[in-house]
């Protein structure tokens, strides 16, 4: 049996959690959430608690069994606590500020680079160089933090770009070292 898969996943009461016959849908204070749950793999609730089951012994239904414990867990922390990823903007004259509904960073190009905030994704931006995206969909918050990120990936020679808060970036010794 699936280590991960066969751990129940409790919820707490302010949750709501409808389990139809292909997808479950979590339903928190932050927002509501709908997860696919694939053939051969059914949910159920019992005591205050989401069990994951699978029929088969298959190698395709146990990496599905795990994976669909995961996807509701994710759902259920994000729509009780939510997600948050921060990133910091190095470089001289680098910022960013929100505009109604989008982003707009200034990260030494002839441009700024602008980005549309999807639904359900709060972006907050503090000293003109620090950004946190928070939001109660983790695939939604990596994603949008991944594409702030690729606007202006770190370069290793003077760390310019934009980084996440808890990554290292490995520094290249350049030429006058030599």
């Amino acid at each position: 049996m699936s280590r991960i898969g066969k751990m129940p996943i409790p919820f707490p009461d302010a949750v709501k959690v409808s389990i139809g016959t292909d997808s479950v849908e979590v339903t928190g204070p932050k927002g509501s959430l709908t997860t696919a749950v694939p053939g051969g793999i059914s949910c159920a609730i019992e005591n205050q608690k989401i069990v994951v089951k699978r029929a088969e012994d298959t190698k395709q239904a146990k990496a599905y069994h795990g994976l669909t414990r995961s996807l509701l867990a994710n759902a259920v922390r994000g729509v009780t606590e939510g997600y948050k990823k921060e990133l910091d903007i190095v470089g001289v004259g680098y910022r960013a500020a929100v505009e109604g509904n989008r982003a707009v960073f200034n990260l030494g190009f002839s441009h700024p680079k602008e980005l549309v905030i999807p639904e359900g994704v709060e972006i907050t931006i503090d000293k003109a160089t620090h950004v946190v995206v928070t939001g109660y969909d983790k695939q939604r918050v990596g994603e949008v933090a991944a594409t702030i990120r690729s606007m202006r990936k770190p370069e290793p020679y003077q760390g310019k770009g934009v980084h996440y808060s808890d990554e290292t970036i490995r520094r290249k010794v350049g030429k006058a070292a030599t």
